[in-house]
């Protein structure tokens, strides 16, 4: 079999702050001659490990590992379509010309709040079906989500995609101009037009354009590395969740703390990025209203449930 790290984009992603300079970083590779993205891959390598961990944590809790396979190989396939759904769903304006471009997730457009929100789906009707507690699958299930989520978003590293506006702070990130898949050779007038009653979106993207930096005689763009920063956000997240297990009050409230505090780290970091998709007709960012809401409703459920609970000693 021939593999070979893909030529079609090797160039360097530099951390100048940091030192740190990564040389052809290619973003996959190439498989008797077809291509195979990295962020496939990291993806795939994601679902895997927060199957396992799910396992981990179902048998650490006196759980049927057996059960958590069966739901894994339903929910994982639910929740890559929805989050192309969710994705379409507040970017219509690209596939009106072709809607047939809707099946072609190769050329991007996820939305992770679609895929958590067809794990969800998934868990109500799983449950339901096999009679299960719906709760105690949720605060197993969400262990291995996260997971997920934090190998997961490697992916747009290797895309040099989903990052954020202009820094000059510590974790600031260049990219070579010819990688993204932004088109920063926009004029201004188009870019206005672009993101008409947008005002902040637009004054992002300007602030790159004006802090381009030319290193080695390439063209880099400086921003915010916004993938790492959910990823470590995540990662601190799942640690806390998972010591926090054995001290929860009831079913559910894992769940719903990771619900809180995955929105709350998004409602931030959404806050940063350059790629965001607007409720419609609107200059609100979806991903942030979402996590507003998920933040609100979670922490509510969390009260009403406690006092509930010491109602009833």
């Amino acid at each position: 079999m021939q593999i070979l790290l893909s030529s079609e984009s090797l160039t360097n992603i530099r951390f100048p702050n940091l030192g740190i300079e990564l040389n052809n970083v290619p973003t996959g590779i190439d498989v008797f001659g077809y291509h195979v993205a990295f962020y496939g891959i990291v993806i795939g390598l994601g679902m895997l490990l927060g199957w396992l961990i799910a396992e981990w944590m179902a048998k650490k809790t006196g759980q049927s590992t057996e059960l958590y396979l069966d739901f894994a190989l339903i929910a994982i396939i639910v929740s890559v379509i929805f989050t192309r759904l969710g994705y379409v769903l507040f970017a219509l304006d690209e596939f009106i010309d072709n809607p047939l471009e809707i099946f072609n997730i190769r050329s991007g457009g996820l939305m992770i709040y679609g895929g958590i929100f067809g794990a969800i789906l998934s868990a109500i009707v799983f449950t339901r079906i096999k009679k299960y507690p719906f709760w105690l699958l949720a605060d197993t299930g969400c262990i291995g989500l996260i997971t997920g989520q934090i190998i997961g978003r490697w992916g747009n590293f290797f895309n040099r995609e989903a990052f954020g506006k202009f820094t000059d702070g510590l974790f600031a990130m260049q990219l070579n101009i010819r990688d993204v898949s932004y088109d920063f050779s926009m004029s201004e007038a188009s870019l206005q037009e672009k993101f008409a009653g947008r005002q902040a979106a637009f004054d992002r993207i300007m602030e790159i354009r004006k802090n381009i930096v030319t290193v080695g005689g390439v063209e880099y763009i400086q921003v915010h590395p916004t993938f790492l920063y959910e990823s470590l956000w995540n990662l601190c997240l799942l640690i806390i969740l998972i010591i926090y297990t054995k001290h929860k009050k009831f079913d559910g409230e894992i769940m719903l703390l990771y619900l809180a505090g995955y929105g709350l780290g998004r409602l931030w970091i959404e806050g940063l990025r350059t790629d965001q998709l607007f409720l419609w007709g609107t200059p609100i960012p979806i991903s942030q209203l979402i996590s507003i809401l998920m933040i609100l409703i979670s922490l509510t459920m969390i009260i009403m449930k406690r006092r509930k609970l010491a109602r009833s000693k």
